[in-house]
């Protein structure tokens, strides 16, 4: 009999709270019973414990860290300096600091997002993208803090990237006029308001004007998102520059390596670029067409640099650095920001909408689910919501539970990489730990029908087994052209069906023998075959998805019948397969 779950706030289910960073001696967090426990004193860590000695430590641009105090806060994002001070991001909100570093004052303080803060070049006014209305767009403040003011009203989201120079109107971009809604044009609105005005330009993703407005230094495309390194494929920015009085346009020198954010100052065009491995600071000299290099990190990226003025300020290793365009040093600023840490405080939160993985006991009386990082079993009709593991810190997801009923596996990161655990399926006794070498991301467990052994994948693009006696990994298959597909077992555990991907970019049909210990191949790879699954009525049949139809055949040795009508007899050729492997002799 099969049920369908649904998480809500009733009676033997989740009750749609759990616990969040709750310290050890909480637990439980959510009782047999269904019963939330009465919370302890939170402990929540001050990034202030003591004002630091110094606001501000120069550095030479190198790897070695200067001695800032400890007590600096960390995670500053997005910053923007002028003549006076440095705004930054800081837990959803926008504050601001001097240059020399020290305690910053909170600008923001509404629960909407702000992010992409830009200083006039007066130094009158922040801009900066939020949603205080609802919607993504352009708002702007006092320097000094104050009353946001809403500048656009598209639908389409706005983001802020900074100024013309006379100080009149803000840079944005949006896709309000794109064709596809992938790419994004230039546009400004008037500080005081107006209509917006599009630049004649096609696409554009990071932006910055020329000292006397007429030119545009610019990337073409939108790459200070993504999250990969040293990408070298046509989504390559490099930075460009247009014309706007002439309508003409041209590129800085650039080969295949990522060059972005372009900061424009005087003759120079600063920019940043992974073309020494990790991101760092670079100038195009306009003039005599040389290169500068101004950082030298190797550690961690230079992120969201930008000019005001004689200085470029940025984030890197979750600090804010200066660079001064005059002397060349880099100052890393010793920032206090000084919040209630309201994010970081244990909570209750309701779980019902954050569920990930999920599975059905064999019985189907009960489920489990992953919410938040935690595993919690409910009731399809009556009984106890448990939360099964509860480690505050620690975060466990893809349950399976066991084809016996004892038992749930799933993955966790609490050595710091993902591995396979299992646990009992009440909660009770201590979790196992199956897997030690965890070296890249996992995807499973899936276990046998025996309840013996687990089947998983890497993003290595490999096969795996454990076994529950001996918790040792055993490789099954490999691929150097795509990931794996998970696989399935046969019903009695001595099968295991998978796809794996062709030079020809078709995926065929595996077939591991637990006996043989190896695997074999089903059809010739002319045609893209997957989605394997095991006939559970007869222990030998499987059943694969060739194309777009559905096909059949018999692994018992002898037993060459094909169910399906097609134009090549697959299944004769994969039977012959499965007899050898089944040791009924030669193909």
């Amino acid at each position: 009999m099969f049920h369908f779950y649904r998480i809500a706030a009733s009676a033997g289910f989740l009750s749609a709270l759990v616990a969040t960073n709750f310290p050890a001696a909480m637990q439980p967090a959510l009782a047999q019973n269904g019963a939330m426990p009465k919370p302890a004193a939170p402990r929540v860590a001050s990034p202030t414990a003591a004002a630091p000695k110094a606001n501000a430590t120069v550095r030479s641009g190198v790897t070695p860290k200067a001695n800032v105090a400890p007590q600096t806060t960390k995670l500053l994002r997005q910053p923007d300096i002028s003549r006076e001070g440095v705004v930054f991001v800081y837990g959803g909100d926008l504050w601001l600091v001097g240059r020399s570093g020290g305690t910053a004052r909170r600008l923001t303080a509404n629960p909407s997002i702000k992010r992409a803060p830009k200083f006039s070049p007066d130094g009158q006014y922040i801009a900066f993208t939020g949603n205080y209305d609802g919607n993504t767009d352009v708002y702007v403040i006092p320097a000094s803090g104050g009353e946001p003011r809403r500048l656009t009203y598209h639908p389409d989201a706005d983001g802020v990237l900074g100024w013309t120079p006379d100080s009149k109107a803000v840079l944005f971009r949006s896709a309000r006029n794109s064709y596809t809604g992938r790419t994004r044009q230039l546009f400004t609105v008037p500080v005081t308001g107006g209509a917006e005005r599009q630049l004649p330009l096609p696409e554009a993703g990071l932006a910055s004007f020329s000292p006397d407005g007429t030119k545009l230094a610019y990337n073409r495309i939108e790459r200070e998102g993504a999250t990969w390194k040293r990408y070298r494929g046509g989504l390559q920015a490099y930075v460009s520059i247009y014309d706007l009085a002439n309508n003409t346009y041209s590129e800085l020198p650039h080969t295949d390596v990522t060059d972005f954010y372009p900061m424009w100052s005087g003759d120079k065009i600063y920019f940043a670029s992974d073309r020494t491995g990790t991101v760092n600071l670079f100038s195009y000299d306009l003039n005599s067409k040389d290169v500068k290099q101004h950082t030298r990190f190797s550690d961690y990226d230079v992120k969201w640099p930008s000019l005001g003025g004689d200085a470029i300020v940025f984030e890197q290793g979750g600090a804010l650095n200066v660079l001064s365009l005059t002397s060349g040093k880099v100052t890393e600023l010793a920032v206090q920001a000084q919040s209630d840490m309201a994010s970081a405080r244990p909570t209750l939160r309701r779980v019902e909408g954050s569920i990930g993985g999920f599975g059905i006991s064999p019985t189907g009386v009960r489920a489990v689910f992953e919410a938040r990082g935690d595993l919690f079993t409910t009731p399809a009709k009556k009984g106890d919501t448990r939360d099964i593991s509860n480690t505050p810190g620690v975060r466990e997801i893809n349950p399976a539970w066991s084809p016996d009923g004892k038992t749930i596996a799933y993955l966790s990161d609490k050595s710091g990489e993902y591995e396979i655990y299992t646990r009992a399926q009440d909660g009770s006794g201590d979790e196992t730990r199956l897997t030690s070498d965890g070296s890249v991301y996992r995807y499973g467990p899936v276990w046998s029908p025996d309840s013996k052994m687990l089947l998983y994948t890497d993003a290595a693009m490999r096969l795996w087994m454990v076994s529950l006696a001996d918790k040792k990994p055993v490789l099954l298959d490999s691929s150097t052209l795509g990931r794996i597909s998970m696989g399935t077992w046969s019903p009695d555990s001595k099968w295991i069906a998978y796809t794996k991907l062709n030079p020809n970019q078709n995926r065929s049909i595996m077939l591991y023998s637990m006996a043989h210990r190896r695997a074999f191949p089903v059809g010739d790879g002319r045609y893209d075959d997957r989605d394997p699954v095991f006939d559970q009525s007869e222990r030998q049949i499987s059943l694969f998805r060739v194309r777009p139809q559905l096909f059949a055949f018999d692994c018992r040795p002898g037993n060459r019948h094909q169910l399906s009508e097609h134009d090549r007899p697959l299944c004769a050729d994969a039977a012959s397969r499965c007899a050898f492997a089944a040791g009924a002799g030669k193909r």
